[in-house]
């Protein structure tokens, strides 16, 4: 009854304002690609679909996806320094080490696989918008998607050619430097950036100086080249790449180690044909990607704390390729969408078994959205069907296995700003090549694989409110997941190391945001707007054990206020609140650690930019600052690894 009163009151909170002008309702017509795969209006999708467009990320202080994602609570963050960041959705989480296979989030970028999960890698500075799918998209995208998708889409050259050039200075002797262009001519488009930073070592909030936590240099980047052969036909090649040197891996504060770095990498290359009829009812896709995700760490003896590290680095690679092709046929009451997607990996390992495994996944979907009553209810359905095979190289083991996974949503217009909408889907993650055909020894301990391990799987129904009012936007969905065949591992009779399908999990909550431009309502010629967004889980448990599931807050709130005079100037103060979570104190445990609380905190960051020079001769300056954890809280979003005080940055930015 608790849980139902909260939820009662957030819906009340977050849609009756807008039900109280109800008369005066606009559509609901932004564009977005992830949900189905194809360009859609967000009035006719049936899921929880958050969007974070460029104007959100210009006035964010965040230098990567990870910091962007933190900032405006889509779930838990477990950030440490330097730059590793997991990014959790309701409940579930990406894989920062090695591929992003072992997570239960997926991260894309223009919307095939990453090849990491480390959101720390992603550079905001070319990023057009961030599209995020709340809940089950393996019928979309495959294995790993059970939480959610994030689907980075980079920018597209339009428009006349411009330029920029920009360097900021800041706190604990940061730097950092770009350049980029973007623009249209003729037939062919641009769009790339170029940056590069280096920090030191920084401070806590309590003054403290955290050894180890800086980074020589990390550098990004981004192309994105296009040429349009026949109207609404293009051919396109995207260039990423991030590379980081030296960066400071630290481990706990208390323990601080003052040599270990990383050198990691992730470089990706797209090509891709575009294409539709003049009177768009076809439209199709086809893709061929490569990646290379590589961390190097390297572990000096001068100064282990724990004495157990040998000095010798270690080294894992990802190599992932694949393709993707869809046709659509789009009429006015129908959009049917077909294809196919191919994805291989290649891990390599030179320090932990097993040393190299290969994955190899086909699969193929079909998605249907009818539109019915003159479009005012919309029924989308999907279904996929993935076959994996596994093969670990040096043991000489194979398997495979297929997954089916199905998804069918409703939406019902009351008005062209007014949705309603209910959705089912369910999503799965694959065991790894080390829990289905492992077969080796290491420290004195036999590990055998299981091949008759079953996916993990979960099923999730939900359903939603979006209202939209002129500057007024608003959203609330509810939502139940049941989570079974967890993979655990577990001792077998003969002493052996492996594992079985036993854990089984339920979470659900609420999800909402609230935006509303102040300076709309009374006719100003600048914009206010204060904004909400929150992630309330109302029950997170192991169902198994009945207790909590631990690393998951109860509640996440991202809440602020932007202003903007549309002439150059501009100010964001943004708010994060993450709640309590229980975790495993390893800290201070040891081999068993116990379970505590971990407290709950907020941290600020504040921006605020102003253009000082405007010509349309010779371009225009414009100056930024930034101050982050703007309160100089001491707080820390993994046990034992605080984040840095307050730190000031100041950009100049020239723009042409």
């Amino acid at each position: 009854m608790k849980n139902l009163f909260y939820l009662s009151v957030i819906m009340c909170f977050l849609v009756l304002p807008g039900l109280a002008m109800a008369e005066e309702i606009i559509s609901m017509d932004e564009v977005v690609v992830t949900a189905g795969r194809v360009k859609e209006k967000t009035r006719e999708i049936t899921s929880n679909v958050t969007i974070i467009d460029e104007e959100e990320i210009k006035t964010s202080s965040a230098k990567d996806l990870g910091e962007l994602l933190t900032e405006k609570a889509i779930g838990h963050s477990h950030k440490y320094p330097g730059a590793l960041n997991a990014i959790g959705i309701r409940g579930f989480r990406t894989a920062t080490h090695g591929n992003d296979l072992e997570g239960h989030v997926l991260i894309l970028v223009n919307g095939r696989r990453a090849g990491t999960g480390n959101a720390a890698k992603i550079d905001t500075i070319n990023i057009e918008r961030v599209e995020i799918i709340r809940g089950p998209a393996s019928v979309q995208y495959g294995s790993a998607a059970m939480g959610g998708v994030i689907n980075v889409i980079t920018k597209q050259g339009k428009d006349k050619p411009t330029f920029f050039a920009e360097g900021t200075l800041g706190s604990f002797g940061y730097e950092g430097k770009s350049v980029g262009a973007s623009g249209k001519y003729k037939s062919f488009d641009f769009s790339g950036s170029f940056t590069t930073e280096s920090q030191d070592d920084y401070d806590t909030a309590n003054g403290q100086r955290y050894h180890n936590t800086g980074y020589k240099q990390k550098d990004n980047l981004n192309l994105n080249l296009g040429y349009e052969f026949l109207p609404n036909n293009r051919i396109g090649i995207i260039y990423n790449c991030y590379d980081a040197d030296h960066i400071g891996t630290a481990d706990y504060l208390s323990q601080n180690d003052l040599d270990d770095y990383n050198n990691s990498s992730n470089k990706t290359i797209d090509f891709s044909y575009d294409g539709e009829t003049q009177d768009g009812l076809f439209s199709w896709k086809t893709r061929y990607f490569n990646t290379k995700d590589k961390d190097k760490n390297f572990d000096p003896i001068a100064s282990n704390p724990n004495g157990w590290d040998d000095g010798i680095p270690s080294e894992t690679k990802t190599n992932q390729k694949g393709a993707q092709a869809q046709v659509s046929y789009d009429q006015k009451y129908l959009l049917l969408t077909a294809g196919i997607d191919w994805v291989n990996y290649k891990m390599e390992d030179d320090t932990w078994p097993p040393k190299e495994t290969t994955y190899d996944n086909p699969a193929g979907f079909l998605f249907a959205k009818t539109r019915l009553f003159d479009k005012k209810f919309i029924i989308s359905s999907g279904m996929r069907y993935d076959k994996y095979k596994v093969d670990m190289k040096e043991e000489g083991k194979k398997e495979k296995d297929n997954h089916t996974s199905p998804q069918l949503g409703v939406a019902y217009l009351l008005t062209d700003g007014f949705k309603l909408r209910a959705n089912y889907g369910e999503a799965f993650k694959m065991p790894s090549a080390q829990q289905l055909a492992a077969d080796y020894t290491f420290w004195w301990t036999n590990y055998v694989g299981n091949p008759n391990l079953k996916p993990e799987k979960s099923g999730t129904y939900e359903a939603g409110i979006d209202f939209s009012y002129a500057s007024f936007d608003s959203s609330v969905t509810y939502f139940h997941t049941n989570f079974k065949d967890k993979i655990v591992g577990y001792t077998t009779a003969g002493g052996d190391q492996s594992w079985k399908n036993l854990g089984k999990a339920e979470i659900e909550g609420i999800e909402g945001n609230l935006t509303y431009d102040v300076g709309s309502f009374f006719s100003w010629d600048y914009e206010v707007k204060p904004y909400v967004s929150l992630t309330y889980l109302t029950k997170y448990k192991d169902k198994e054990t009945n207790e909590d599931l631990k690393y998951i807050s109860d509640l996440q709130i991202s809440y602020g206020i932007t202003i903007s005079d549309f002439e150059g100037f501009s100010a964001n103060l943004s708010l994060c609140y993450t709640g309590k979570q229980k975790i495993d104190d390893f800290e201070n445990g040891g081999w068993t650690p116990p379970v505590i609380e971990k407290d709950s905190f907020t941290v600020a960051n504040f921006t605020v930019s102003k253009k000082i020079f405007d010509s349309k001769k010779y371009g225009g300056f414009t100056l930024r600052g930034e101050i982050q954890n703007l309160f100089n809280k001491d707080c820390e979003y993994v046990q034992g690894y605080p984040i840095p005080g307050r730190s000031f940055f100041l950009s100049l930015r020239y723009d042409f």
